[in-house]
């Protein structure tokens, strides 16, 4: 069966890699300690053990402590199927249909526990209910469990098919990532092209780890990343939205961006705005705002995806309003016709929730609104509850680049000051103009008797 496994993984008639062997690193060889595992990550894997099961801490909670980092969560490994694990815990709860997973819940910590995954027997038949894919080769259905071996080899790259044993605390590698880490190498397991097929969003792991540990990328398994990178059009755009917030929200946004484009996977995942720029729209306000996102989360603050949204597709916005405004369409009509449009093609690519695609259209109204301060317009836009969000784009598009003769100097100055310097600096902008009023309409002469 490990055969047959192999063969689907590596590809039929591939030679399949010497190093991909089981290796056990002792305790006294790593530097995996039990003081950097969380006490819920501990209580499940020793309660598995105690019931008789194997179990063992693996994937990025491994890697990271041994890069000497330190893991924001856990995930286990097992040979018991979900229903045994979630009735050893009572806290817990399955989820999942492309691979039913358990989560065990400590309060905010949540350990999240699979079952060994393999490849079932008749595996090549589409008879199997168990294991499907497209005809692009993608799974649409994995609930096959297997060995620990199968387990390994399963996964997507080397360096996260790391397993800890709380047993003997030794690390078990299977397919040489403990070499990978040392040479700071990302290397996909098995044969990249059939692995992108099966799940083309491992492209985008591959540049999401590559950002964020500063790791090269293997020439095999970056090697047809830029053919395949069309795959991510056949991912469900509320995947992809997700996945997106994964790799903007992690610090590393900028690097992300300029890998993304480097490998041809941005425009699949924003088709417009790549568009907008292979066309001569400067993309420097989403170079500013991730930047600026990737500072912020480095210092511990939050960041809103609708703040990163609005800067993603702020290009597409420009070209699509600019269109409009030269075919003779008055601007603020021009504005909201664009707005429609982009966020329309946008969410085939990317789902985008309304919770987050209303406040960025108030971003990007509020932007024409800047200018326009005279009389009480000032004091109505400081009041309006997406002001600092519209306020930290103007902001953003300044330091861009982009020419607003001063209004986020004087935005700041406004806020600044108090009711005189405010009434001072209004006045000093002149007059509000006429206002329109409502023509009376005219007495018809009333006739004479």
């Amino acid at each position: 069966m490990l055969d047959k496994i192999k063969s689907k993984i590596f590809g039929k008639g591939k030679k399949q890699k010497s190093a991909y062997q089981r290796q056990v690193i002792p305790r006294d060889q790593h530097s995996v300690s039990r003081t950097l595992i969380s006490d819920p990550a501990k209580k499940v894997l020793n309660r598995l053990n105690k019931a008789g099961f194997e179990a063992y801490l693996v994937g990025g909670g491994v890697r990271d402590i041994l890069l000497d980092g330190h893991p924001k969560d856990f995930d286990v490994a097992t040979n018991a199927t979900p229903e045994e694990v979630r009735d050893l815990f009572r806290n817990s709860r399955m989820i999942g249909r492309r691979f039913r997973i358990v989560h065990v819940l400590f309060g905010r910590e949540v350990i999240e526990v699979t079952t060994f995954r393999g490849n079932a027997t008749e595996a090549d038949s589409d008879d199997d209910d168990e294991r499907r894919s497209n005809e692009h080769g993608l799974l649409l259905r994995d609930n096959v469990y297997g060995t620990m071996e199968e387990d390994a080899l399963r996964r997507d790259f080397t360096i996260n098919a790391l397993y800890y044993s709380m047993e003997d605390f030794s690390v078990i590698d299977f397919t040489g990532g403990a070499a990978d880490l040392r040479a700071r190498r990302l290397s996909l397991i098995g044969d990249p092209e059939t692995r992108y097929r099966e799940d083309p969003v491992r492209m985008l792991r591959a540049i999401r780890f590559a950002a964020k540990l500063d790791f090269s990328l293997a020439p095999e398994t970056e090697a047809p990343i830029r053919e395949l990178a069309p795959l991510l059009t056949h991912i469900p755009p509320a995947r992809l939205f997700d996945e997106v917030l994964k790799l903007f929200s992690a610090g590393y946004g900028a690097t992300t961006y300029d890998l993304l484009q480097a490998y041809g996977l941005f425009a699949p995942l924003f088709p417009a705005t790549a568009v907008a720029i292979e066309h001569g729209e400067p993309d420097g306000v989403i170079r500013r705002a991730l930047e600026n996102t990737d500072r912020r989360i480095n210092q511990g603050k939050s960041v809103t995806p609708y703040f990163m949204y609005a800067a993603l597709i702020w290009p597409a916005l420009q070209a699509e309003w600019k269109r409009r405004q030269n075919q003779g369409e008055a601007a603020q009509p021009a504005l909201h016709a664009a707005i429609a449009r982009v966020i329309g093609q946008q969410v085939q690519a990317t789902a985008i929730p309304r919770r987050f695609s209303g406040p960025m259209k108030e971003i990007w109204e509020l932007q024409m609104r800047l200018p326009r301060r005279n009389g009480k317009r000032a004091f109505a836009t400081l009041e309006h509850p997406r002001f600092r969000a519209a306020y930290d784009f103007l902001l953003v598009r300044e330091a861009a680049g982009e020419d607003t003769e001063g209004l986020g100097q004087w935005w700041t100055d406004f806020q600044n000051a108090d009711d005189r310097g405010r009434e001072n600096m209004l006045s000093e902008l002149g007059p509000a103009g006429p206002r329109n009023r409502r023509r009376k309409r005219r007495k018809k002469p009333q006739s004479k008797d």
